[in-house]
């Protein structure tokens, strides 16, 4: 399948370019994420009658991993109202911009810390408290004020919106599975965006009179080399500002960034992340086992500890272990390239086809995830009738569904759907790994062998 860009359609290209749509969703977000907040602070401690909980964990969370990422990319950025309060401070302005520079300090972010160590440390830190924060209403508002207000302070600190980009513990799964998803933003042709006299797509156009007019880049990005949708948060400022009609958003094939996977360790120690994290949860909170459960919940305890270094022995030892024995198995009959000592080659070369060949664990944690929230969220379902008529657990009643009873929806199709998820994502892993094989002529079979032990593995802990 061939691109098709869809903002050759005027309708889609004008309500793209239109700020006033984006803006009544942002606010219509903003407000939920707030009454999410003091939902938790102030409504019933159980948390399957909170909004908190019920609405931040089940419902938005559904919609997350069964539908804007898979479908959409970086779609939910696109509206997410965490950086607006923040972005609108640095900026000055709401809508429109203005002939001044922005405000606050406008520093540079660390050159340091511009990779996603910091994004997948946070994502850990939750993983490792998940099961309070996925029941206690209490600590679910916290972590979100804790987030909002963190990137309050990063606005106005640093330019641009760091805390997207840099610290963000979801921003980084979206951006590790979005490179997936049918949905894309790119340049036209290349040699416009080389002649373009001020980038105005990267630096922005400051003048409220100009057709063009628009932020420069929130995402510190510049379009003109863009190849993958990984951070890219599809905010649309680009497609305003640019004065040649050079941006475009395109429906595409499935995993296309693939094709050319990054090199980046932190990038590939986010694979492993994701797919054990999906592994564990799944164990944890849909597994019948009563002392995991509870080593998972008493943070601070003997267990919780033994729960914890396990938790990070898998992600960070266990699965990228066995991953590089599969790539050392792949490589036996040139063992020398392998090891980086042929030709010239330095151990930097090792990491750079661990890196790249993790890329093909992408697909196959996406469907991980995919399995678990089917089940997480079939389950559950029900407690969202029941929150819509009462929020905060006071014995309100404004829909008429707070007394519906619970049960899980769907119970005959989980098991098949998830099953499917799985060899499908199988599938498409094993695909992903014969091409990298193809290309540096080693044999896929081992990493096959991984994937597939992995996806027993996910199977055993779900059904």
């Amino acid at each position: 399948m061939n691109r098709i860009e869809l903002t050759r359609n005027l309708f889609i290209k004008s309500a793209l370019k239109n700020r006033h749509p984006q803006l009544a969703v942002f606010i219509v977000m903003l407000a939920g994420y707030v009454f999410a907040i003091l939902a938790g602070l102030i409504g019933t401690p159980v948390g399957s009658h909170n909004f908190s909980i019920v609405f931040v964990w089940i419902a938005w969370w559904a919609i997350l991993i069964l539908v804007a990422v898979p479908f959409f990319g970086r779609g939910w950025c696109a509206v997410c109202p965490i950086p607006l309060p923040g972005e609108w401070l640095q900026r000055g302005a709401v809508l429109h911009p203005l002939d001044k520079k922005p405000k606050w300090l406008n520093l540079r972010w660390p050159r340091a810390l511009r990779n996603i160590w910091l994004q997948n440390i946070a994502f850990l830190l939750l993983a490792l408290f998940s099961s309070v924060l996925l029941t206690t209403p209490t600590i679910t508002a916290i972590v979100l004020a804790a987030m909002l207000f963190t990137a309050i302070g990063l606005s106005m600190v640093f330019e641009r919106r760091a805390f997207c980009r840099y610290l963000c513990p979801v921003g980084g799964f979206i951006g590790l599975y979005s490179q997936t998803a049918p949905l894309e933003l790119r340049i036209k042709d290349k040699q416009t965006c080389v002649t373009c006299d001020g980038k105005p797509c990267y630096n922005g156009a400051s003048t409220s009179l100009s057709a063009n007019s628009g932020y420069g880049c929130p995402w510190d990005v510049f379009p003109g080399g863009l190849t993958r949708n990984t951070y890219c948060g599809l905010c649309m400022e680009c497609l305003r500002t640019c004065p040649h009609d050079n941006i475009a958003v395109n429906l595409r094939p499935f995993s296309a960034d693939l094709a050319k996977p990054s090199a980046r360790l932190d990038e590939a120690f986010k694979a492993f992340i994701m797919l054990g994290s999906a592994m564990i949860y799944a164990g944890v909170l849909l597994g019948p086992w009563g002392a995991l459960k509870d080593a998972a919940f008493y943070v601070g305890t003997s267990a919780w500890i033994i729960y914890a270094a396990v938790f990070l022995g898998i992600i960070f030892i266990i699965l990228p272990g066995l991953f590089s024995l599969a790539l050392f198995l792949a490589h036996r009959p040139s063992l020398k390239a392998c090891l980086g000592r042929s030709r010239g080659v330095g151990r930097g070369t090792g990491l750079r086809t661990f890196a790249m060949f993790s890329a093909s664990l992408i697909p196959l944690g996406l469907m991980f995830w995919v399995a678990f929230s089917l089940s997480f969220v079939l389950t559950n379902a029900a407690y969202i009738l029941v929150s819509l008529s009462d929020p905060l657990g006071l014995g309100w009643n404004l829909f008429g569904t707070a007394d519906v009873a619970w049960r899980p929806i769907f119970t005959s199709l989980l098991a098949p759907a998830q099953t499917l998820a799985l060899v499908g994502g199988l599938i498409w892993s094993a695909r992903m790994a014969q091409k990298a094989a193809d290309e540096s002529k080693i044999s896929a079979i081992p990493v096959m062998a991984y994937c597939f032990a992995a996806t027993v593995v996910m199977l055993w802990l779900l059904l």
